[in-house]
């Protein structure tokens, strides 16, 4: 019987390739994380525009904005804190008959910097970065 040698890849190889994809992975990193921060603060901006759209349906139909996630319909998804998805916490910080203000606070700090990314929209969609991360 003729044997056959099969061609392959050592373990001390694999794990050289490894090492190297290791250390192209962290030396990318750093500069990808503005990009992170970024694409996560789309969130925020999706969720406060959801929250102008019902305020404003809500303005039309009762003459005045609402300061109550439950009168308006809006329901906050679960945070990453909590085993949730969300990384910001959406809030109501004011509403009466000329206007509202709505904040999007994130709960975690994207970039390790200890500064936690807020954004702000107004009755008239403005929508403001006031904190960035």
């Amino acid at each position: 019987m003729k044997q056959h040698k099969l061609n392959g890849f050592t373990l001390a190889e694999l794990l050289v390739v490894l090492v190297i994809i290791g250390i192209l992975v962290l030396m990318a990193l750093p500069s990808l994380m503005p990009l992170i921060s970024r694409a996560k603060s789309t969130e925020a901006q999706l969720q406060l525009e959801h929250l102008y759209t019902l305020e404003k349906n809500h303005f039309y139909l009762h003459s005045r904005y609402s300061d109550s996630f439950d009168e308006l319909g809006f329901e906050q998804i679960a945070l990453v804190t909590v085993k949730g998805s969300a990384n910001y916490q959406i809030e109501i910080t004011e509403a009466n008959t000329q206007g509202f203000t709505a904040t999007a606070t994130a709960v975690v700090d994207f970039d390790g910097d200890g500064k936690y990314n807020v954004w702000v929209i107004d009755q008239d969609k403005k929508l403001l970065e006031t904190q960035k991360d």
